[in-house]
């Protein structure tokens, strides 16, 4: 075996697809893992095989790095519009609008929220792109995920005309590494063409989708019929949809155009019916839940304990600052926690489920968990992606609570591909590693 290995151990270990190690320790050659496992057994491992490790040992919770499923960088530096509270999604999109519509830097605002998202423990990212300007942030950042181009407001007949063609163009654009995608905005901002020849642009190219779903009132289930034949009627968008009288989801909408699939993510599923959340399902489409974005904007609450009840795929985004008063992940795993016992749900796995959300969720929501550069977890093979967190160890359940409800604001070193690329004062005082 040749190549440095360094041996990351904490008191307590989060592996995410294996129970948590008291006293655990991460192995990790190349930007790889090649060990996880309690601490002596580690050791003893590498001993046997003649390795030498440099060991960073942290006295705190060490975890897979977290996974952002959705935000926009981009708008890092319109935290004047999230510092607001509105009366719904029509309401602050008049804030937004404005804002947006001054001088901005966004390659500036999306380095500076990669930088934020870095120092708040995430390793890899889901950021709509809106601003070509804004497009290289991640790449530049060496933060994994995907960057989406999102489109927006094309009508069926600017679509055929020119829509397409330069979608295409934006999409070849982007930077990789990391991956790529397409982010059609949202059922009611696009019509119907786009958003039915957008599935087959992203899936000529093996890449990804991601949608905002269920976010406006508008896309709610209203009485539909049993078997409603809108989509034989010639119907030019969700608008034309309701106006014909038509209350089929927006989610059903987009499911008859082929939009949903394993290789798609949806942002936010706060309007969902039973069906709804059943489409998501059937599909394999995982949902990226932003509670403090939607409590900004003044939606109502995801059914986030109908998600963990029904085993839905789900994620966690922070969306962005114009929504949202952090980048910081933890600070959602939190608030979905209170959420969720508000709900109903009384289950004790439930920091445990909302911990893997916020990593292994969000990979396997972009599709980052499998293959030779999966991340999400810690196991074997996996890129050694990590966080630690100043979270002091007592026992695993009371660590596990204490984490997912006051682990925002706490993240103390965060590894991408086996590099420290952030460390607080405290983590570098104590292990002696710097970033």
């Amino acid at each position: 075996m040749t190549g440095d290995v360094i041996l990351y151990s904490a008191s307590l270990v989060l592996p995410i697809t294996a129970p948590p190690i008291v006293d655990g320790a991460i192995a990790v050659r190349g930007g790889t893992i090649l060990h996880v496992g309690e601490r002596a057994w580690v050791r003893s491992s590498l001993a046997d095989r003649g390795v030498e490790a440099r060991e960073v040992h942290w006295d705190g919770v060490l975890m897979p790095g977290l996974v952002n499923a959705h935000t926009h960088l981009q708008y890092t530096g319109m935290a004047s519009v999230g510092d607001a509270q509105y009366e719904g999604f029509e309401h602050w999109a008049v804030a937004f609008n404005a804002i947006y519509a001054l001088e901005h830097d966004w390659r500036a605002a999306a380095a500076e929220g990669a930088a934020m998202a870095l120092a708040h423990g995430t390793t890899a990212v889901a950021d709509v792109v809106t601003d070509a300007e804004a497009a290289s942030a991640l790449h530049d950042a060496g933060l994994h995920g995907i960057a989406y181009w999102e489109v927006i407001d094309w009508s069926n007949e600017q679509w055929r005309a020119e829509g397409r063609a330069m979608v295409e163009a934006a999409l070849d654009a982007l930077p990789s590494p990391p991956g790529t995608g397409l982010s059609p905005h949202a059922p009611y901002s696009l019509e119907i063409a786009p958003l039915l020849d957008i599935p087959d642009i992203v899936r000529e190219r093996g890449s990804r989708l991601h949608i905002h779903l269920g976010e406006s009132a508008i896309e709610r289930a209203l009485e539909p019929q049993p078997n409603e034949a809108w989509h034989e009627q010639g119907l030019a968008s969700l608008h034309e949809l309701r106006q014909a009288g038509f209350g089929t989801s927006a989610t059903d909408y987009v499911d008859h155009l082929g939009v949903l699939g394993p290789d798609c993510h949806i942002a936010h599923g706060v309007y969902m019916t039973d069906r709804d959340r059943a489409i998501l399902r059937a599909r394999g489409t995982a949902v990226a839940l932003c509670p403090r974005s939607n409590a900004v904007i003044g939606l109502d609450e995801p059914p986030v304990a109908a998600y963990l009840n029904e085993g839905s795929p789900i994620a966690v985004g922070t969306d962005s600052l114009s929504s949202s008063p952090s980048l910081d992940v933890m600070a959602d795993v939190a608030e979905l926690m209170r959420i969720a016992r508000r709900q109903g749900y009384t289950a004790s796995d439930l920091a445990e489920r909302l911990l893997a959300a916020a990593t292994l969720g969000g990979a396997h929501a972009m599709g980052l968990d499998v293959g030779p550069q999966r991340t999400g977890y810690l196991a074997v093979g996996a890129r050694a992606d990590l966080t630690f967190f100043d979270v002091p160890f007592t026992d695993r359940g009371a660590t596990l609570e204490a984490l997912a409800l006051h682990g925002a604001g706490r993240a103390a070193g965060t590894v991408i591909a086996g590099e420290l690329r952030h460390a607080t004062q405290a983590f570098t005082q104590q292990t002696g590693a710097r970033a």
